[in-house]
């Protein structure tokens, strides 16, 4: 609703539809083939060291937070899960030794996610292969100036997503 010149609310004019231009639609295909092969392949490397993308996602996270530890509704949001997939997937993982959950202190109906002494070690032994994947996959197929540019782009795209 906005208010025109008189002062009145009136209803917002319809958006006008359009189609995806030949150049959007080539684009979002690429993008979408191109995340989709890459997944892929980074999932092959991870699962040589019995970890899943899911597992190594939640464990970047841990390993990155303070005391490798963080509230279950902070690494949900970190990794953009729903918090009761994340709740099944961490049961998984207590399961394997490689997290394990704890009492929140300060709020009875909380839990801490902690990254286990195993867990850190399973961790950095799968980095290896993971890192040396992302450059031979990604980084070294791009030009300098290409990193540079998709790195823009895709912050601008998950800018636009955040205020969406």
């Amino acid at each position: 609703m906005t208010t025109n010149t008189e002062g009145a609310t009136v209803k917002d004019a319809a958006v006008p539809r359009r189609a995806l231009k030949k150049a959007e639609l080539i684009a979002w295909r690429e993008l979408h083939d191109t995340t989709a092969a890459l997944s892929r392949r980074m999932g092959g490397v991870l699962g040589a060291s019995n970890l899943s993308a899911q597992d190594y996602e939640i464990m970047m996270a841990l390993s990155e937070a303070e005391d490798r530890s963080m509230r279950s509704s902070e690494l949900a949001s970190a990794v953009n899960w729903e918090r009761s997939r994340l709740s099944h997937h961490i049961g998984r993982m207590e399961r394997r030794a490689l997290v394990r959950r704890e009492e929140c202190p300060t709020d009875n109906r909380g839990a801490i996610v902690c990254l286990t002494d195993d867990g850190a070690d399973a961790f950095r032994r799968a980095s290896v292969p993971q890192l040396k994947a992302v450059k031979a996959l990604f980084a070294d197929a791009l030009t300098p100036e290409q990193l540079e540019s998709l790195a823009d782009i895709l912050g601008s795209l998950k800018r636009h997503l955040d205020t969406a």
